[in-house]
Order: structure tokens, then C-alpha cells, then sequence
């Protein structure tokens, strides 16, 4: 089992940034891809960018790319997600997941564990 918990979420005008934290513990290792996702009101749950545990082979979404950073402390088991130039549509529930995979992909169906979510929104 993996329990994972988020923190970092806020409150922050367009332009600002954020730095996401998850935290993970049970069995995790170098074989488990980690990622963030978000989910607006309304909207299903989308990629945002996923990376594999020992901090290799990144992929993000479209959305995202030249303004997020995703990134991995293996010894500490925290993943990191870096907003920068953020903008209203990233406003959202953020969650931490992570699953066991031969490749990191941002679709959400391929994840099994989950956090509880960190809010963000992103005011004009």
C-alpha cells in the first residue's frame, strides 16, 4: 500500500506561482511512476505532468508545458510540482498519484493510488 498527502495549494493571482508537495509512504520504489493531476469544477480529472519515482522520464500536458516543473526527492519520497505563471484555468483540485508502470503516462485511469487533493486558485 501507498498512502500519499498533498500540501502547498492556495490562493494566487494570475501571473504567480506555487510549489505542490506530496508526500508518500509504504512500500515505493524506483519502478513506480509518480504524477500530478488536477480536476475543475464540473470537469473530469486531467494529466498535468507525471514522472518516474527515481526522477527520470518526465511528461507533462500541453497546458502546462514551459511553466510547470515536476520533480522527485527519492530519499525523502516527495514528489514536487513548480506553477509558475500560472493562469485562471490551472484553478483546480490537485492530486498526487502513483502506480507501478512500465511507462509514465499522464492518463489518470493508469493510477491506482491517490491523495486527498490540494486546492489551487488562480484569480485575474
Amino acid at each position: 500500500q501507498v498512502q500519499l498527502v498533498e500540501s502547498g495549494g492556495g490562493s494566487v493571482q494570475a501571473g504567480g506561482s506555487l510549489r505542490l508537495s506530496c508526500a508518500a509512504s509504504g512500500y515505493i520504489d524506483f519502478t513506480y511512476c509518480m504524477g500530478w493531476f488536477r480536476q475543475a469544477p464540473g470537469k473530469e480529472r486531467e494529466g498535468v505532468a507525471t514522472i518516474r519515482f527515481i526522477g527520470t522520464s518526465s511528461a507533462y500536458a500541453d497546458s502546462v508545458k514551459g511553466r510547470f516543473t515536476i520533480s522527485t526527492d527519492y530519499g525523502k519520497k516527495t514528489l514536487y510540482l513548480q506553477m509558475n505563471s500560472l493562469k485562471p484555468e490551472d484553478t483546480g483540485m490537485y492530486y498526487c498519484a502513483a502506480e507501478r508502470l512500465s511507462r509514465c503516462t499522464v492518463v489518470a485511469g493508469d493510477f491506482g493510488y491517490w491523495g486527498q487533493g490540494t486546492q489551487v486558485t488562480v484569480s485575474s
